[in-house]
């Protein structure tokens, strides 16, 4: 694959829904093993699906598969605060699991996608009796499968979050020129980002 395979892919991105799609040197990626601890110690998501820390790889581990690749994609989603933000972000995590799938066939075979914040099926919506159930699109899991040690229902498009693997976010946005600072109130703008790693 050369930059120019990558510049394409970048431009279909931003067609299918992305605000900005650019190429990045994976030594941009900051991983730090604090970041998981603000999965253990702050979110409850922690310990309740198979997308989340402990069951996703350490910052150790994430590093050494980065440092396996020579470039990535950085995908950039800015979602105003308003009510269709969630379905906005689940439109781009189908576009992005389909998009590594396309990548991976035309023979890119080391495509790899993470995703940020917690498993984008567990919890949308818990307070329904159905195992999995869906609303405005969106797809849910009422129960992560880990809880009772079946196979995820999601398994071809759930995947990891950046944060789970201990990536730094923020600063990995900011050493690629984004713009990022944690939100004060639900009702601005969030940049959402996502990364492939191509090769």
């Amino acid at each position: 694959m050369n930059d120019l395979d990558l510049e394409k892919y970048c431009a279909q991105a931003v067609e299918r829904g992305a605000s900005h799609a650019i190429q990045i040197h994976p030594n941009s990626i900051v991983t730090a093993a604090w970041v998981r601890l603000k999965c253990q110690f702050g979110c409850r998501n922690y310990n309740s699906s198979y997308c989340c820390p402990p069951y996703t790889p350490t910052p150790e581990e994430t590093r050494r598969v980065i440092d396996g690749y020579d470039r990535a994609i950085l995908f950039h989603l800015e979602a105003p605060g308003t009510p269709d933000r969630g379905k906005r972000s689940q439109g781009l995590l189908e576009m992005l699991t389909d998009f590594e799938g396309e990548i991976f066939k035309e023979g890119y075979y080391k495509a790899f996608l993470f995703l940020g914040g917690p498993c984008h099926f567990y919890g949308l919506l818990k307070q329904r009796d159905e195992p999995t159930w869906q609303r405005d699109g969106l797809v849910s899991c009422k129960e992560c499968a880990k809880v009772k040690g079946d196979p995820c229902r999601f398994g071809l498009r759930a995947r990891p979050s950046m944060e789970g693997c201990g990536i730094d976010v923020f600063q990995t946005a900011r050493n690629n020129g984004f713009f990022i600072q944690p939100l004060r109130e639900k009702t601005e703008t969030q940049n959402l980002f996502r990364l492939m790693l191509v090769d």
